[in-house]
């Protein structure tokens, strides 16, 4: 188990690590189609993408985090 001041890191990791893998996925089979080199270029630009994705999740969600929040209502406060 990895310590909570490790959340935001971590679930940069892995939200940049599936994003990151389904959309090389899109795109290389979109560029050389199903054939018998697809996997490994899929790979090779998964391996390639992922560190770029995680970097710029990790630079750019505190921008888009102040971003929704000027675009939602705050909650609503209760007072007892």
């Amino acid at each position: 188990m990895f310590p909570a001041r490790f959340a935001p890191i971590l679930f940069g990791l892995i939200l940049s690590g599936v994003m990151s893998f389904i959309v090389t996925g899109v795109a290389t089979l979109k560029a050389v189609g199903f054939d018998a080199d697809a996997l490994g270029v899929w790979m090779a630009a998964w391996s390639f993408g992922w560190p770029v994705a995680f970097v710029v999740v990790l630079v750019v969600a505190p921008a888009v985090r102040r971003l929704v929040a000027s675009m939602v209502k705050p909650p609503a406060t209760t007072s007892h």
